[in-house]
């Protein structure tokens, strides 16, 4: 049985496989594999967090069990979780874990991995822990324990690191940026970051208390960001997600800056325009014909970092994203970075003295609908004949003019339905009745 999805392993906490006995299992499995497998006689795995209330059951957990095979652990605390990736590289570790359920609300949590070079854990690995959790944990001998110890600067390390992205002849001392944190895993290096650099903060969802992470606030619901921006007369908004991987921005008018418009900005206004753009299924018909005015390449990837930064390294290329602000810059990071991804942003308005809707002027994106459809059990729409051809019927309408994406969503029970055209009331009405024919097939 393998317990990892596309972004490491996710659940509701007090449910397998989201529980402390589980934990204790998985941290025991990852560092006897680490044993086996890393060339240190005392490998070392760094373990952060985000702001939920149950993340540190969960560290206490993976801490017992790493310490049990033999691992040391360097505990981070809370920390976005790029920040985990960086540090992994930057204190020598063997591997790195990160608890957070990302954008999930508080009672959800998740366990993922990051290899010695802070990438995604390669799926050997990932198959070896699998297979280990089969086994009894066993202690051979207490002398051979590991131990644990906390990083006291692990703030400091990350918030220079980020720094070091941004041109250190520029400044943001000009700029009022409005920050919201999610009340998760950026709350402190975040306004800390812009501040360094000059900016004047006003910082919100600051004040993380273990069950606001996420609630009414952040990336996936920027509408407070949008109307502080207005009302503190700001330069622009900059909205994270609850591990800070995901990042969306507001204009000074409190217009959205989505994924899709970051892009569009990297690639055709940045000081070095990138040889090419993954984006994904889910990115905007708009951007890639955008980027084909611009002769810039553009391929499409699953969605899912890890299916962008497989397309990234198999093209050669450093830049990429989804439309829910998930940017990977690899000339920066290894991994999406929602605090490096606005400083790369910031550059392009500091050196070419534009305001934020400046940059994306002229650029579009086509009406586009998503509606959700939660199911008791998960099955494939396209085995369905009759919702098979209800698909076919819904593309020739769109041929030429828009598009349909249908997919199961990798995290939760439910299917996803988009349609994207150049007419919203088309597109509304299409998205809507394919939505319904699917919950009538529904298992």
């Amino acid at each position: 049985m393998s317990y990892f999805g596309t972004d490491g392993i996710r659940g509701k906490f007090g449910e397998l496989p989201i529980t402390p006995d589980f934990a204790l299992k998985l941290g025991f499995a990852a560092g006897k594999v680490l044993k086996r497998t890393s060339k240190k006689s005392k490998p070392i795995v760094v373990l952060g967090k985000d702001t939920r209330l149950s993340g540190y059951i969960l560290e206490a957990a993976l801490q017992a069990g790493l310490n049990a095979a033999g691992v040391y652990v360097h505990l981070l605390g809370p920390l976005p979780t790029p920040a985990i990736a960086h540090l992994t590289r930057a204190l020598h570790a063997s591997l790195g874990i990160v608890i957070s359920a990302s954008h999930n609300p508080y009672f959800d949590n998740g366990i993922k991995f990051f290899s010695s070079e802070g990438k995604k854990l390669p799926d050997e690995l990932q198959d070896a822990i699998n297979q280990e959790l089969e086994n009894d944990m066993v202690i051979e001998d207490t002398a051979n324990l590991g131990k644990s110890v906390r990083v006291k600067d692990a703030n400091g390390r990350y918030i220079e690191f980020c720094k070091s992205t941004f041109p250190y002849h520029l400044d943001l001392s000009h700029l009022k940026i409005v920050v919201d944190c999610a009340n998760g895993a950026a709350y402190s290096v975040g306004p800390s970051v812009y501040r360094e650099l000059g900016a004047k903060v006003v910082a919100l969802y600051n004040d993380p208390d273990g069950l606001n992470i996420n609630k009414d606030c952040g990336s996936t619901h920027p509408e407070s960001l949008q109307k502080a921006v207005v009302e503190h007369q700001a330069d622009l908004g900059i909205a994270f997600d609850g591990d800070a991987d995901r990042v969306i921005l507001v204009d000074k008018n409190g217009e959205q800056v989505t994924g899709d418009h970051i892009l569009y900005i990297l690639a055709t206004q940045g000081r070095q325009k990138p040889v090419g753009i993954v984006g994904t299924v889910m990115s905007n018909m708009a951007l890639e014909i955008a980027l084909d005015k611009a002769q810039v390449p553009f391929v499409r990837a699953s969605v899912g970092d890890r299916y962008v930064l497989q397309a990234l390294d198999d093209k050669g290329w450093v830049t990429g994203g989804e439309p829910s602000g998930h940017i990977l810059t690899l000339d920066k990071s290894t991994t999406g970075d929602a605090i490096i991804a606005s400083l790369q942003v910031l550059t392009v308005m500091v050196e070419q003295q534009k305001a934020l809707h400046e940059l994306t002027d002229g650029f579009y994106l086509l009406p586009n609908v998503l509606v959700n459809v939660r199911l008791s059990q998960m099955f494939d729409p396209y085995t369905v004949p009759a919702l098979v051809a209800e698909f076919e019927k819904a593309e020739q309408q769109l041929k030429g003019r828009g598009r349909l994406l249908i997919r199961k969503s990798g995290t939760e029970p439910v299917i996803r339905v988009m349609v994207e055209g150049d007419d919203l009331a088309e597109v509304t009405q299409l998205a809507n009745s394919l939505a319904d024919a699917v919950r009538a097939n529904a298992i």
